[in-house]
């Protein structure tokens, strides 16, 4: 059974002792999606992938020495929306995976996928809060379905 994690300082220590190559995706789960070949599909045109849509956690150099916990909730809120438009199924699990290509949305595709931990709805709302409390009126989440 898949651990879960249940706060961002949790996510923070999880990434500290597994590296960067960690990776969330958002899904009904590594058990649906690793029997399911560990190939996703273009949403668009339908054509299988060569790996499966994750989202980096890796922490970029730029960043320098700010917050992990606001690194990694941005990393959460940018892909919240996957839940509401794919069904309430839906939920991201964190992974450990090798980078074989980029979707078409220049997401990476993963390999050798290592399911860690699922990541609890009390993750997600603290990621939102850790957000909004920087008051930025010039990003939010990465949602097509806003620019319709």
């Amino acid at each position: 059974m898949l651990p879960t994690v249940k706060d961002l300082a949790e996510l923070a220590r999880l990434f500290g002792a597994e590296g960067d190559d960690l990776y969330v995706r958002w899904s009904r789960g590594p058990e649906v999606d690793l029997a399911d070949s560990a190939s996703s599909r273009d949403g668009l045109t339908g054509i299988p992938l060569p790996g499966l849509s994750a989202n980096s956690l890796r922490l970029e150099q730029w960043w320098h020495d700010r917050s992990l916990r606001l690194w990694l909730a941005r990393r959460l809120y940018d892909y919240e929306h996957l839940r509401s438009l794919r069904g309430p199924d839906v939920r991201p699990w964190v992974l450990r995976g090798r980078e074989i290509a980029r979707g078409p949305d220049n997401e990476p595709l993963v390999v050798a996928v290592e399911p860690l931990a699922w990541v609890a709805d009390e993750v997600l709302q603290e990621a939102r809060e850790l957000v909004d409390e920087q008051g930025s009126r010039e990003w939010g989440p990465m949602d097509r379905r806003a620019h319709r």
